[in-house]
């Protein structure tokens, strides 16, 4: 027997089921999904809540006020920036532009030994600052030396030993991801192996990861690798080697040795892996252009030490070894990023401003501008000196992310290296779209997934129910790095929105004010 159902009923029924769906605070429509995984991608939408990705699949039953079409786009996680150096730029500009315009939702701090000290104390900052991105930190091998020792060129006491694994501990219980070492810089350049490997074995001890800036990343590279092998295999620690790459033309196709060099670790069971920029130019302090030795003990120090004739003598005669080692006769591959004293030197070589103050073009000369530079103070710089095939080489290689190696940046601030601003949409644009170094599931693997599961994010780096809702939306076809060596202060471009904790922190390419970061602990 068939029953008619009237009209209104069928309507009143049809209404009711819209009513009864759930709702949700955001709802994500028709995007192609890659989810951080490497899989393949997928057609889906994605319904968020109270920072939380709800549910995610094909037709999704929720209800929303707020609707993104991501038809012809793509969705994946918020990108993680596990190499960054954000301390002291947080509160200059808290929007975070030039990571939010390329994708990124969380960083990693605390880099190359280099951190803040009291990351319970930082953690409370960064909660009542409120970061448009997540902010997870390591703690800095330097910056604990120099707690207890100073920037004294020499081991540790026990006693200053023991003072420098409390510190790391206190850190770790605070929330630090891992203790990090940058092994150029004063005071670690001084630090042995066996002083490390006891202040990692701290850090094991909360699950923390070992991050190092080598002590060598040009012709004693293979010496570098081996000694942060080594205190990752007797601390039992895994290792992350930031900015992988080959310095100095002479070292150039190198890669693959490096490169075998991780292979062979992996398959002995050490939890190693490697970072980089996707650029062939590194930048960090001028002062590495001198000897360590020079730089013991503080500004003032470096200052009388350069005013004596033999230091002085010594210093040339051992940067012209280093620039005939590159094969080169000037110190054209140094460009000042930024020179507190005169800011008319920043966007030129040490060889451009040799000739600006009218010495003699010669590589001796401009040494002696190094000098002068250090005298006052020191400069931040950009050096030209990789070569494009170890670049690509590298990123080839499956356990290897991205990472900016950079500050938030201020508009217009100095001629920083243009990684601050486009490094994750570099490698969209030229790696994966125009040359097909990489599909676009694994460039973002590498951005999400790896670097979460490396750093213990746990809730981060994947589309999945129950994580949280750091998004990313962009167009794969228009995505575009814009900052250039010549012209580097440039938002990316191509990113539609951007999710930070389930709020619109981009929307349709415009950062919304919205400043929804949190303090990761570990």
């Amino acid at each position: 027997m068939f029953y008619k159902i009237p009209l209104l009923a069928v309507c009143i029924f049809g209404s009711l089921q819209v009513w009864t769906q759930p709702s949700c605070d955001v709802l994500i429509r028709n995007g192609k999904i890659i989810n951080g995984t490497g899989n393949g991608w997928f057609y889906g939408d994605i319904a968020v809540a109270q920072g939380k990705i709800l549910a995610i699949g094909k037709n999704i039953a929720y209800n929303s006020k707020t609707i993104i079409d991501a038809n012809g786009l793509v969705v994946a996680p918020g990108f993680i920036d596990v190499h960054t150096h954000i301390e002291g730029d947080e509160d200059k500009d808290p929007l975070a532009q030039s990571f939010i315009y390329d994708g990124v939702t969380t960083v990693v701090a605390g880099n190359c030994g280099s951190s803040n000290l009291d990351i319970g104390r930082y953690f409370r900052w960064l909660d009542s600052l409120k970061l448009s991105i997540n902010v997870a930190t390591l703690i800095g091998h330097n910056d604990v030396r120099k707690a207890v020792m100073g920037r004294a060129n020499r081991g540790p006491s026990a006693e200053e030993q023991k003072k420098m694994e409390v510190l790391v501990g206190q850190a770790m219980k605070d929330g630090a991801v891992g203790f990090s070492t940058g092994l150029i810089y004063i005071p670690g350049t001084y630090a042995q192996s066996g002083e490390l490997v006891a202040l990692a074995k701290v850090a094991a001890q909360y699950n923390g990861v070992y991050a190092t800036h080598m002590r060598s990343e040009g012709n004693k590279v293979t010496d570098a690798i081996r000694e942060a092998l080594q205190i990752g295999r007797e601390a039992k620690i895994p290792v992350e080697i930031s900015h992988f790459k080959l310095s100095g033309q002479q070292n150039w196709g190198r890669s693959k040795e490096t490169v075998a060099m991780i292979e062979s670790a992996r398959r002995e069971g050490i939890d190693v892996t490697i970072d980089q920029y996707p650029y062939t130019a590194s930048s960090t302090s001028i002062s590495t252009l001198l000897p360590s030795e020079t730089l013991a003990d503080g500004q003032d120090s470096i200052r009388a030490r350069l005013q004596r004739p033999e230091v002085r003598k010594y210093v040339i005669s051992d940067m012209l070894k280093s620039l005939k080692q590159r094969k080169l006769k000037h110190f054209s591959y140094a460009v000042v990023a930024y020179y507190r004293p005169d800011t008319s030197y920043n966007g030129k070589s040490i060889e451009q401003i040799n000739r600006m103050k009218g010495r003699k073009h010669k590589a001796r000369e401009e040494a002696k501008t190094v000098m002068d530079i250090m005298m006052n103070g020191g400069a931040s710089a950009v050096f030209h000196g990789m070569g494009e095939g170890d670049v690509r080489y590298i990123m080839k290689y499956p356990y290897d992310m991205f990472a900016s190696d950079a500050s938030i940046r201020i508009m217009n601030q100095g001629m920083p290296h243009p990684r601050g601003y486009g490094t994750n949409a570099r490698v969209l644009a030229k790696y994966v779209r125009q040359e097909k170094v990489l599909s676009l599931e694994e460039a973002i693997r590498r951005m999400t997934s790896l670097p979460a599961q490396k750093f213990n994010l746990s809730d981060r780096g994947l589309l999945k129910e129950g994580m949280a809702a750091d998004i990313v939306v962009f167009d794969p076809a228009t995505v575009q790095d814009r900052a250039t060596f010549e012209k580097p202060h440039a938002y990316s471009a191509g990113f539609e929105y951007v999710l930070v904790n389930g709020k619109i922190t981009v929307q349709h390419g415009q950062h919304t004010g919205e400043r929804a970061g949190r303090a990761l602990r570990q």
